[in-house]
């Protein structure tokens, strides 16, 4: 089942997503569904209502994972499947490090989320470079290792945004403008 952005609302209050967090998953679903709508006009086979709930429920597992330090992104998959959301587990497990990635393949949701959510800082639409560096400073905190694992993702996150506008007829930092 692929839940309406009302049951998204719901699940959101029932796993007691933060404010904070559902303000970050309102501006990723923004700005994915702005893609995937411009995305659908070139004849791809996107569906809106996939893009809207997989955004709004990319970090459906954050708010319990913060005290745990359990990966917030198996977790969200988990409360997916539990709650009978199989079609967006995926997406919400990819949504951190995505997995597959075919640069010469469609676009898909999963990839429009992935890319949406890197472009989000917060509840503030930036630029990859901008999103990488509070990344780096938030997470990595020093550890060359953890800050190369963010660095590589962000590599794949440059081919993800080539891939998709590619197909655009505007570039990266128009959304801006366009949200």
């Amino acid at each position: 089942m692929i839940p309406t952005a009302d049951q998204c609302f719901e699940l959101m209050k029932r796993y007691g997503m933060l404010e904070n967090i559902k303000a970050h998953s309102i501006m990723v679903e923004r700005v994915a569904s702005l893609i995937a709508m411009e995305i659908k006009k070139t004849g791809a086979d996107i569906s809106m209502a996939i893009v809207t709930a997989g955004a709004l429920l990319h970090d459906i597992g954050k708010t319990p994972c913060l005290n745990t330090g359990e990966d917030h992104a198996a977790m969200g998959s988990r409360i997916c499947i539990e709650n009978d959301l199989a079609g967006i587990a995926g997406i919400v497990r990819e949504h951190v490090i995505l997995e597959g990635f075919d640069p010469e393949g469609n676009v898909n949701e999963k990839e429009i989320i992935y890319y949406a959510d890197k472009r989000v800082n917060h509840d503030k639409l930036v630029s990859l470079d901008e999103r990488l560096e509070y990344l780096l400073i938030r997470y990595a905190k020093g550890n060359k290792r953890v800050g190369h694992q963010i660095e590589e993702n962000f590599k794949q996150c440059r081919e993800v945004e080539k891939k998709i506008f590619s197909l655009l007829w505007f570039r990266p930092e128009d959304i801006v403008d366009m949200i």
